[in-house]
């Protein structure tokens, strides 16, 4: 088994028990495709069902040497839940669980396989709906903030799922300056800014997301949501703890950090 094998195995085999992972598995990958190449295997691995992306950052001190200032990673089918009054937060022990106030966007129909550049206005017409929610980032790797944007990308891109909440539905005419996040952690506000803080604003992670799943060979297809990046930052949150974001004139979303638990993968069914 190589070392793009065996870190995929490893990442499966601690998100389907839930357990923590002491250290990376393996070598570090050294390049965006080596990263990319663990986060396919670990895809192909699990076996649910791809219904989007979420979109990172690439650390600044790593976008020239990478040529990137953008990553994806994967979201499966069962990890997406509208939000409720409350919602239930799901935290690998031994690892790490971090909490992101995002926009997220659905796609109106399928993306071309062979189209990898899009503008922001050219995906706007790809827009079916937007959302304010909430992304499950985290890993059972708990050092993978500090490893870096490689180790990120191939550890499921760090996420764990999504919450989407309250539609948009003036998106289109919204100055994103005007849609303000506040987020409180343990009844404390421990930040707060506009959706404008996601560089470009929501349509220019979400035109970075076509392009990067097409060379991924994974096009974005109708229905799929795009989590375009946290509004406030990453805020690491521990089980027990409440969580909520609130997006002015659109909604709240209510967390309560619990226990992840084991999720067989093997009876997940198929990847895309």
């Amino acid at each position: 088994m190589d070392d793009i094998d065996y870190a995929a195995a490893r990442f499966v085999e601690a998100r389907s028990t839930a357990q923590g992972l002491a250290d990376y598995p393996g070598r570090l990958p050294e390049s965006l495709d080596a990263a990319y190449r663990v986060q396919q295997k670990a895809i192909a691995g699990w076996g649910d069902r791809v219904v989007g992306w979420k979109v990172g950052r690439i650390q600044p001190h790593l976008v020239g040497s990478l040529g990137a200032e953008r990553f994806i990673g994967p979201v499966f089918a069962q990890t997406v839940t509208k939000a409720s009054a409350t919602n239930y937060f799901p935290a690998f022990l031994g690892g790490v669980a971090v909490f992101e106030a995002e926009v997220m966007i659905s796609a109106a129909a399928d993306a071309p396989t062979d189209k990898q550049d899009w503008t922001a206005q050219e995906a706007s017409a790809l827009v079916a709906a937007m959302n304010v929610g909430i992304e499950i980032a985290g890993s059972p790797l708990a050092s993978i903030n500090e490893l870096g944007s490689l180790v990120t990308i191939a550890g499921f891109g760090n996420n764990n799922g999504l919450f989407v909440g309250p539609e948009i539905l003036d998106w289109r005419e919204r100055d994103w300056q005007n849609l303000i996040c506040m987020v409180r952690i343990g009844g404390e506000v421990i930040a707060e800014a506009s959706a404008a803080a996601v560089p470009g604003g929501p349509l220019e992670a979400f035109a970075f997301a076509l392009g990067e799943a097409a060379r991924q060979g994974r096009a974005i297809r109708r229905g799929d949501i795009v989590s375009t990046g946290a509004i406030t930052g990453m805020h690491v949150v521990t089980i027990g703890q409440r969580c909520v974001a609130t997006f002015g004139g659109v909604g709240d979303i209510d967390c309560e950090v619990i226990p992840a638990v084991a999720q067989p993968h093997a009876e997940r069914g198929c990847a895309r």
